[in-house]
């Protein structure tokens, strides 16, 4: 049809547009986007000139528009505000068979995202709606589609910038959508606790910094402080750092640390550091004990304690001698030690930890004990001094007294080794609250456990778990079993790592179990766990939801029992966000999110007057809006011809609203005529009545009534409109208005 219409094949229309811009074609420019629209045609005739003799582009674009219904129109619409809407009404109208692909993108500053709620959502079976954003890395995210999208819904885009991509479908209307946008400040991810070191964070946000520290014996590899930097998608300065143990060193006036053996290097690396030498000199006339916390050796490594630099130094302890570990610790002749590690392959599973402390002579060396704490009657630690140790929660007192005594003045040494505290596997907990580690923590739990805790509280309280850590290997397992050994039902089973978390128990009694795998030198293991519980009051209701803004919530019950349900509602002026009513489901959760009361920006349709015409300055009647009545002819106004939509604090939008009556205007001749009727009807009637009172009363059986009924009752016309109240210059009507026929 083109070709016998035109004479020339519709594909030049391609040809023009390259060498005229599809957005000469046609451009809307206001304050808040821009419009590109362009055409293309499917098909593959022969090229056709662009001649003047064609017409004028506009002309050629109409008329595809009009003849080809396969025609595709595309739009790219570009915000830029810091908030405003996203409304498919608010595009051109196109004519039938041409279906719309368009393309909405939002960029903010840098440093700030974007914001989408959804307002309304009416699209057809096979159009397409999607929200999409973009990753660090500048690839393309999905964030929701047409069948996620709810009203109310909100969606937050993960840098500056977010689009709305719109095909419409061929067949049938084109569907409409509304969406509000505004920014909001983008952060940094939470860095990471590197393990062995914490992290401590003072703001998110662009500017922002974090500062991370190592354990004692660790050293930190990286940056010290990282900074939040502003950019689509604010990054963190540099990499997390990691916490290291080293292969040797030297420390100078040494009066307190820890010596580790070095950790494993990944990849190609891992045989490097087969052996490392440490040597510590403490201040003048002081020595050093040195306390072994853990030493764990492989059939090959080897460990050399020598009191003193040099080669002929004595010998304090060496593993390859055999006999007992000196847990107890052991104490240098002089101010120096040296340490040396020889070991075929570094690993987590194997080393030692070595800490040591410097004291003076006379005095008994200060205690020590890991994960716990210690009380003394002297801090100098003269002859005579008492300590007594106690184990932080989670960690038992074993391999020591509670107590221990200094004593023997003239070389003084203490009456017996410091105990251990340590992480155990499984146990029975009844208090009221406490803590369960992994085992051995914070070192690495071993191949092959098999632990059990089991926490019992009083009949009528319940257990809340708080998950702060789990961290696991991906062949190790945490299971939490809800109840005793004759109703046991799983909670949950954990494998690799999870953020935290919490559960809660439905009776008295949970148990923990904990499971590593033998073969963790292949498969490698993790940190461990920390979970903290508490007995908590018996619950068999949902949660109390919280008052919301400019409305309140009415219950259906006084206790939120499972069935229970909680009723929203608005202040006048304001339109509820999400559902009215949430139920209390059978898992004690709600059945959806809390809903919030928005402003309303817009007065109801006060309707149509009859017997007139109106013309509105906005069709979605937002604040501000006019409606212009007028009469048709024969009929009056009564009241304002304006209407004005006006917003007022507190209460809706309201209007005012006129109505239309018959004229009833009469001219002089006219309404002395009326006047002349109405005298001689009247006589009559007289006349008759006084006929018929003084001569046919008695004597005739015919009644006549006095007065006849009007043939017509008066006709009104009610109409109720949504608004309480219109109002128009400063003159007040009720809520209801009639119009009278004459």
């Amino acid at each position: 049809s083109l070709r016998q219409t035109l004479g020339q094949p519709a594909s030049a229309l391609r040809s023009c547009n390259k060498r005229r811009p599809a957005a000469e074609m046609d451009r809307r420019q206001n304050s808040l986007n821009f419009h590109v629209w362009t055409v293309d045609v499917f098909s593959d005739f022969e090229k056709l000139s662009c001649n003047p003799k064609h017409g004028s582009k506009h002309q050629t674009l109409m008329f595809l528009f009009l003849r080809l219904s396969s025609a595709l129109s595309s739009c790219m619409i570009n915000f830029s505000d810091p908030e405003g809407y996203i409304d498919s009404s608010d595009d051109p109208p196109l004519p039938d068979g041409v279906f719309v692909q368009c393309t909405y993108t939002i960029t903010v500053y840098t440093g700030y995202g974007v914001e989408l709620q959804v307002k309304n959502v009416n699209i057809s079976e096979g159009e397409q709606l999607s929200i999409r954003g973009v990753d660090e890395s500048g690839a393309m995210l999905v964030l929701a589609n047409q069948t996620l999208l709810v009203e109310g819904q909100v969606i937050r885009s993960p840098t500056n910038t977010i689009s709305v991509f719109f095909r419409s479908f061929p067949d049938g209307g084109m569907g409409t959508f509304q969406l509000h946008y505004q920014i909001f400040r983008l952060s940094c991810a939470l860095p990471r606790r590197p393990h062995f070191g914490e992290v401590s964070v003072l703001d998110l946000h662009p500017g922002g910094t974090a500062h991370f520290h190592c354990h004692m014996g660790y050293h930190l590899q990286g940056e010290q402080s990282l900074t939040c930097l502003n950019a689509s998608l604010p990054i963190w300065s540099s990499r997390e750092p990691s916490c290291r143990a080293l292969c040797g060193g030297s420390m100078k006036n040494a009066t307190v640390g820890r010596v580790l053996s070095p950790s494993p290097h990944p990849g190609p690396n891992s045989t490097l550091d087969r052996s490392c030498s440490w040597s510590l000199e403490a201040p003048a006339n002081q020595r050093l004990h040195l306390h072994l916390e853990r030493m764990v050796l492989g059939p090959t490594d080897r460990l050399v304690l020598w009191s003193g630099l040099d080669a002929g130094s004595v010998v304090l302890f060496d593993s390859a001698r055999g006999g007992p570990i000196p847990f107890e610790g052991v104490i240098s002749e002089g101010p120096a030690v040296r340490i040396q590690f020889i070991t075929d392959q570094p690993n987590h599973n194997t080393g030692f930890n070595i800490r040591y402390e410097a004291f003076e002579k006379g005095h008994c060396y200060e205690p020590y004990i890991q994960n716990g704490n210690f009380s003394t009657t002297d801090h100098t630690y003269g002859v005579g001094t008492v300590v007594q140790f106690t184990c932080d929660p989670g960690h038992s007192l074993e391999q020591g007294p509670p107590v221990i005594e200094c004593i023997n003045t003239r070389d003084p040494y203490w009456n017996d080794t410091e105990p251990l505290c340590k992480a155990l596997c499984g146990g029975d907990l009844t208090g009221p609250s406490g803590v369960i580690l992994s085992p051995n923590w914070p070192e690495w739990y071993g191949e092959g456990e098999d632990c059990s805790w089991r926490i019992h509280v009083g009949e009528d309280k319940r257990i809340l778990l708080d998950v702060q850590l789990l961290n696991l290997s991906d062949s190790d397992m945490v299971t939490i079993l809800d109840g005793d050994e004759v109703t046991t039902r799983i909670l949950g089973q954990y494998v690799g790592g999870t953020s935290p978390f919490k559960l809660s128990s439905s009776t008295p009694d949970l148990t923990i179990t904990f499971h590593s795998d033998p073969a963790g030198l292949v498969f490698g293991k993790g940190e461990g766990f920390i979970i903290n519980y508490m007995e908590v009051s018996r619950n068999d209701s949902c949660p109390d939801l919280p008052e919301i803004q400019n409305g309140w919530k009415t219950t259906s019950h006084q206790a939120l029992m499972r069935g229970a349900r909680i009723t929203y509602q608005c202040d006048p002026g304001y339109d509820l966000v999400g559902r009215e009513t949430l139920s209390c489901q059978l898992d004690l959760t709600w059945s959806s999110q809390p809903p919030f009361c928005e402003k309303i920006m817009y007065c109801s349709d006060p309707g149509h007057v009859e017997h007139s015409t109106r013309t509105l300055s906005d069709p979605k009647l937002l604040v501000g809006t006019t409606i212009q009545y007028s009469c048709n002819p024969g009929y009056i106004l009564q009241g304002g011809a304006t209407l004005t939509c006006y917003g007022r604090e507190p209460g809706t939008p309201s209007a005012v609203l006129a109505e239309a009556a018959a004229d009833s205007s009469l001219d002089g001749g006219n309404m002395a005529l009326a006047i002349f009727i109405l005298v001689l009807l009247l006589s009559v009637l007289l006349g008759g009545a006084y006929v018929y009172v003084t001569r046919c009363r008695y004597h005739s059986n015919l009644r006549l009534p006095l007065m006849y009924p009007h043939p017509y009752s008066q006709i009104s016309v009610e109409t109720e409109f949504d608004n309480p109240l219109y109002e128009t210059g400063g003159v007040k009507y009720s809520k209801y208005w009639n119009s009278f026929m004459h």
